[in-house]
């Protein structure tokens, strides 16, 4: 037999129950959000984490195509390299380019003679504008070094991005002469069988001063000023003091080296130590093999003193000599900063180095550059 509460009772019980099952329902519901905001919570965590792993792995083949990039660009860097050597006649540059046409096939590069209808110097602006679309695209024949006797060609003028490296030889201008003077007599031991157009002809360079012949008229030494000028007309007029200006100008923006003959060596061994990939092993071949001397002139005379002193009061003589002064005093700047000695050992070159001071003497073993302070970090 059961009890059965009275109402009272009755109804407390209810609302107890009622209660209790109120707070078990809404903890079962908090419960419940707390799982889903959890789960919720697990899942963008886990989205996060293969968006992080996405993000890695995008990284990675983006630092690994910029490396691609970057290692491609520089390969065809080196590859685009291309060298000019704008020769002055009788400097020296047949011995020089002995040198690079044995190193060539070894360094991977290539040379070529630029070879002008009648030895001219100066282009059209045709052939110019061609010669340097040759020079920027014949990417087979990169990387280059382009040799021959003309004046210097502005390769900016034509719109291209691309920049040739341009490199020279100059010589005393009076030597120069001389040795041009008596190699169209009697030639050279390069080629001793050629038959040269003054063949035969056997006057002494003094009794072509003494005679006032045009042969050695001083004018003649006006080359290496209008070869570094370049193609403009004021380049060619003799005696131009603009063109001594321009091409000293020339010198040093557009030219990386400068040598001169009486210092070959020093030349070959800087080229060696900033251009290695054409040049590495030049100086050893220069001074170990046979090209250390090509194309001797045979039978030159030395002109005398009073032929020298009629020379040097000639303008052209003397803003050529300026020329070639300056450009003795850049090679010798790029030597001592180098380690070089200002004269080279057994050369002729009688000009004294007035870039000398302590910190060119630090040898080129012992300079070195680093990179630092680098934002941001």
């Amino acid at each position: 037999m059961y009890l059965i509460p009275p109402n009272g009772e009755l109804v407390m019980l209810l609302r107890t129950t009622a209660t209790r099952l109120m707070l078990v329902l809404l903890g079962f519901i908090v419960l419940i959000f707390v799982y889903l905001h959890y789960e919720a919570r697990v899942n963008d965590l886990e989205n996060n984490n293969r968006n992080l792993e996405d993000l890695v792995v995008r990284m990675q083949v983006q630092e690994l195509e910029s490396r691609r990039v970057s290692e491609t660009k520089e390969r065809r860097s080196r590859n685009d390299l291309v060298i000019i050597y704008n020769r002055v006649p009788k400097t020296a540059s047949t011995s020089f380019m002995g040198v690079a046409y044995d190193l060539c096939k070894q360094n991977g590069f290539h040379v070529l003679h630029i070879n002008v209808t009648g030895n001219m110097h100066v282009l059209t602006l045709a052939n110019q504008a061609k010669f340097v679309q040759n020079v920027t695209h014949w990417d087979a024949m990169k990387p280059a070094l382009y040799h021959g006797h003309m004046a210097y060609v502005e390769f900016s003028r034509f719109g291209v991005s691309q920049r040739p490296i341009y490199i020279n030889l100059i010589r005393k201008p009076l030597d120069r002469l001389v040795s041009y003077y008596y190699f169209l007599r009697f030639g050279d031991d390069f080629r001793p069988h050629l038959v040269r157009r003054k063949h035969g002809d056997t006057m002494s360079f003094d009794d072509c001063v003494q005679m006032h012949q045009p042969d050695c008229d001083p004018d003649n030494m006006w080359l290496q000023i209008p070869f570094f000028c370049g193609h403009a007309a004021g380049c060619w007029e003799v005696g131009n003091k603009w063109a001594l200006a321009e091409a000293k100008n020339n010198l040093l923006k557009h030219y990386m080296l400068v040598g001169i003959t009486e210092e070959l060596p020093d030349f070959i061994s800087l080229l060696e130590s900033t251009l290695p990939q054409f040049f590495r092993g030049a100086l050893a071949h220069y001074q170990n093999s046979n090209k250390s001397h090509l194309r001797k002139t045979s039978q030159k005379v030395e002109p005398s003193p009073e032929t020298i002193a009629i020379i040097k009061k000639s303008k052209v003589w003397q803003m050529e000599n300026e020329f070639y002064e300056f450009a003795v005093e850049q090679f010798h700047f790029s030597k001592r900063r180098a380690g070089v000695p200002a004269v080279y050992a057994g050369s002729n070159a009688a000009t004294k180095d007035k870039t000398s001071d302590k910190a060119q003497q630090l040898p080129i073993a012992q300079q070195q550059f680093t990179y630092e302070k680098i934002r941001p970090k």
